[in-house]
């Protein structure tokens, strides 16, 4: 065997060493010599980074290994030093399946509902040729296909007993007449099997209780329900393989009625299960450089693990029906078969033992395909360069950075949503593969997808990388993140990192054009083009994308936006889509052909009111730590804001966040509560008649507007160069700290940076109302904020930004002292004399062009000659380019111009 095989299964498959367990099985151990395969130890869970156990066969390591490892590949290679002689295998102790809930927890970590491409014809004649559907759902349903194939008469008499259960619940009593209602098709299967197995849990869990309490030990049964319930929480389409084990619990709550040969043997199956499950994953993940002569012989282990799949089918099936004719149902009294419990044991080791043959022929394959690609794909200087300068954001760290600021990520306030039945659908069914998640603002879309890629993305250990998940947020507030290129952009370099081959379509435009493919006037027309032939590759595996807020995508490129999204999604069957949005006609105008699935947050009222509460618990729970409340005032807290929230995320978080503030005392929050008033549109207007009685409303006022306006958001620094304030605070960096605190709940600070708390607090401050009751508040504010209309704040930012660039800008501002001086190597000065003007060097000019208006147009003069903009481009213009090239802004100056 080779080396690194043995290692492999010296680190996974270790001997038990208890001598009562040994002794139990001799008998069987004498029966079958040849070496098999053994399981891990029931502690021995895979863990949710890479480690030694969790690594596939092509990849697995020894103990004292040492990581080869590539930007572009990932793999790890690692020489291999120690050998292992494989023994016969001996079921495990009982008691050692699940010992605590941390191992349950763990467990159900290991279980991948990662969909994998690769498709051969064993899966397409189990009639599930779902390519999103993880593997060994595919597997064991392929296996279950076959053996009702070939023991038609032993699975029929199976599902009349499932169809009894389904129809009176678990343990009941199955006529002689009872007719056969499992269903025939895949998905409406695997929800009945999830039934009869949530059904059958509920019903071992009372069991177990009314043992307990006659002190019957129930160890065995604890571990056994454990590990289902871990099982099916991670992959309810695992229903399937997990259906027979359920039913097969009740042979050891009334063990009088099966033989000691059965539940021993019972026993072996479920103490492997976890391992079966991941074998399919673990062996036969895709090969990331897709090299063809591995087809056939991962086809050939197709056909191997299914085989050792139905012999655990088989078994399962064979104990159920032996039990139910044990209770006297006349229909199974001829199956003479059922009572060969040695034999049936023995298939099943004959099945580990051909695998383990077949695994080591396609293991010294796969090492040599992952060393070759190692080499193949280690990026080149030329490639690093490309992938820079395509990285406009890492989507990743921007969901980390809304997820912190949003308080964290809570469980329960999105896995609602994995229950939803038109989500269970897109995600099972490959017809349906664009789901639209849509609602009113403040109703936690985002934190949803973010729980949602959590669950598709499950972990970077090498067994979980069977798709690629890529995903993207888009932020109106952020000129980054706000339009259709950087969406591209982002869900390429993501997927190039996950699949590092696909950098070739990017790299083939980039030998042409470089760095200007990202950014001259073609570059959505480049970009769609590139991203068309990703998802078109024969080699691109099965990906999930997920693009957050469209109604935060600047409104000129959104119809571009949705016309790619729509027509991708409809063409590609090896790519699913998720997006979110508003309720906005255009969107569902857009999406309304391909989007076959629709999750209104507003039709799932009820889920969303108990996530918010949730939501509520965790925030009181908070704030009681923060505040030191006492029983009475938290009960007070929690009650107020769940009768008030309207079932609105970003209502309680506002909330929340002003009674966190140092102001508000203890003794004061049950009279401070009773001044928010319910609903989001109300609570923005009643922060704004705050600010409106404070003594510095006018500064508040000149703070918000300018806010609204800019193109991005702006720092501190930038923030006094284009609002009027005195010496005293514009050079205190406290004291701006404390006017944006001024600001009610509309602005927060991050990062020295000015943004809004969310989109639609800028939306009530522009008079845009999200609906017809919230449009007179929106209107009123509105009129406060902008007196003399937008116009009047955009001619003020422009001409406090030729104010200070007329005084700021100089020749060599950086003292380079150079001419041609390479802008990768200029180093920023401390402190930067452009900190204060870099928003106005770029953006002044689309600030004097919103300025005019078909309603005040005395602006133009200012265009004339001799007049303020022909004075600063006469003396200020060679300055002003050198700072655009600093900032890094060139090509916005050329189109100002």
């Amino acid at each position: 065997m080779p080396r690194r095989l043995r290692s492999w299964f010296q680190t996974h498959f270790k001997r038990h060493g208890n001598v009562e367990d040994r002794e139990g099985s001799k008998d069987q151990e004498q029966s079958c010599p040849t070496p098999l395969l053994e399981s891990p130890s029931s502690t021995q869970h895979i863990p949710t980074t890479p480690s030694t156990s969790s690594l596939p066969l092509t990849a697995a390591l020894a103990t004292s290994s040492t990581d080869v490892e590539t930007s572009a590949s990932r793999l790890r290679v690692a020489p291999v030093t120690s050998s292992i002689n494989i023994k016969a295998s001996t079921p495990r102790p009982p008691a050692a399946l699940a010992t605590s809930s941390t191992d349950v927890e763990t467990s159900a970590s290991r279980f991948s509902a990662a969909p994998a491409t690769g498709s051969v014809d064993i899966e397409t004649s189990a009639g599930a040729d779902d390519t999103t559907t993880s593997l060994p759902v595919r597997l064991w349903e392929c296996a279950y296909n076959e053996l009702k194939q070939e023991e038609v008469k032993l699975v029929d008499a199976y599902e009349k007993i499932l169809s009894r259960q389904l129809q009176d619940g678990p343990g009941s009593t199955v006529p002689e007449s009872q007719s056969n209602t499992i269903a025939q098709n895949t998905l409406d299967r695997r929800r009945q099997m999830t039934k009869l197995i949530n059904a059958g849990l509920a019903k071992t869990e009372r069991e177990i209780k009314v043992k307990e309490s006659l002190g019957v030990a129930v160890d065995v049964i604890l571990s056994a329900k454990n590990t289902i319930s871990a099982a099916i929480q991670a992959v309810p389409q695992a229903a399937l393989a997990w259906t027979g084990i359920c039913i097969a619990l009740e042979i050891f709550i009334n063990p009088i009625k099966a033989t000691e040969a059965n539940r021993k043997g019972i026993d072996y199956v479920i103490n492997r299960m976890n391992w079966y499950w991941n074998l399919s994953n673990s062996l036969l993940k895709d090969p990331t450089n897709n090299i063809s002569e591995l087809d056939g012989m991962r086809g050939e282990l197709k056909i191997q693990i299914v085989s050792l799949y139905k012999a655990l089918l088989s078994y399962q099936i064979k104990s159920v029906c032996a039990y139910y004719r044990n209770r006297g149902l006349v229909f199974l009294r001829d199956m003479i078969t059922l009572d060969d419990w040695k034999a049936d044991l023995e298939a099943i080791r004959e099945a580990e033992n051909c695998f383990q043959n077949d695994a080591q022929t396609y293991n010294n394959h796969q090492l040599a395909s992952d060393v070759k690609q190692l080499v193949t794909y280690a990026m080149s200087e030329k490639d690093q360069q490309c992938l820079k300068h395509l990285r406009l954001t890492d989507p990743r760290d921007d969901k980390v950075r809304i997820e912190r600021t949003k308080g964290g990520l809570l469980q329960d306030s999105y896995r609602w949503v994995l229950n939803n039945a038109d989500f269970q659908q897109w995600r099972d069914d490959p017809q349906h593969r664009l789901l639209w998640i849509k609602g009113d603002p403040g109703k936690g879309k985002t934190m949803l997808l973010c729980g949602i890629i959590n669950e598709l993305d499950q972990g970077d250990t090498a067994n979980a990388r069977h798709c690629n998940v890529a995903y993207f947020f888009c932020q109106a507030t952020d000129s980054r993140i706000n339009n259709a290129t950087a969406v591209l952009r982002g869900l390429i370099y993501l997927l190039i990192d996950q699949q590092p081959s696909i950098l070739s379509h990017v790299q083939s435009e980039y030998n042409r054009a470089g760095e200007d493919l990202f950014k001259d006037a073609n570059t959505w027309d480049a970009l769609s083009r590139i991203f068309t032939n990703i998802l078109r590759d024969p080699s691109f595996r099965t990906t999930y994308l997920v693009i957050d807020a469209l109604d935060e995508c600047v409104t000129t490129d959104l119809p571009q936006l949705l016309d790619l999204i729509a027509q991708q999604s409809s063409s590609g069957s090896r790519v699913k889509w998720i997006v979110s949005s508003r309720n906005w006609p255009q969107i569902e105008e857009g999406l309304e052909k391909a989007a076959d699935k629709v999750v209104s947050l507003e039709l799932n009222a009820e889920s969303v009111a108990a996530a918010v509460n949730a939501f509520i618990l965790h925030k009181v729970d908070d704030l009681a730590r923060r505040k030191k409340y006492d029983p009475r005032t938290k009960k007070t807290v929690q009650d107020y804001l769940c009768s008030n929230a309207q079932d609105t995320f970003l209502w309680v978080a506002l909330v929340c966040q002003v009674l966190a503030g140092p102001e508000v005392k203890k003794w004061r929050t049950k009279e401070m509560l009773r001044k928010f008033p319910s609903g989001l549109d109300s609570l923005y207007t009643r922060m704004m008649e705050q600010i409106i009685q404070s003594d510095d409303a006018d500064l508040c006022r000149q703070i918000l507007a300018v806010s609204s306006i800019v193109r991005r958001p702006i720092s501190l620094q930038e923030l006094t160069t284009l609002v009027e304030m005195s010496d005293d605070i514009s050079y205190d960096p406290q004291s701006l700290e404390e006017l944006i605190g001024l600001c009610g709940s509309f602005l927060t600070l991050r990062d020295q940076t000015v943004y809004f708390v969310h989109q639609s607090a800028k939306d009530f401050l522009l008079g845009n109302a999200f609906d017809k009751a919230g449009n007179q508040a929106f209107q009123e504010a509105f009129k406060w904020i902008f007196p003399s209309g937008k116009e009047d704040v955009n001619y003020t930012i422009f001409s406090r930004s030729l104010d200070a660039m007329s005084i700021i800008l100089r020749r060599d501002i950086y003292g380079l002292s150079v001419p041609g001086f390479p802008r990768d190597k200029v180093q920023v000065p401390d402190p930067d004399p452009l900190a204060t003007v870099r928003y106005s060097c770029v953006y002044w000019v689309d600030h004097l062009c919103d300025s005019v208006s078909s309603a005040n147009t005395k602006r133009h003069d200012y265009l004339r000659d001799k007049k303020v903009v022909h004075e600063f481009l006469e003396t200020k213009y060679l300055y002003w380019l050198e700072a655009l090239s600093l900032l890094q802004a060139m090509p916005a100056g050329v189109v100002a111009i």
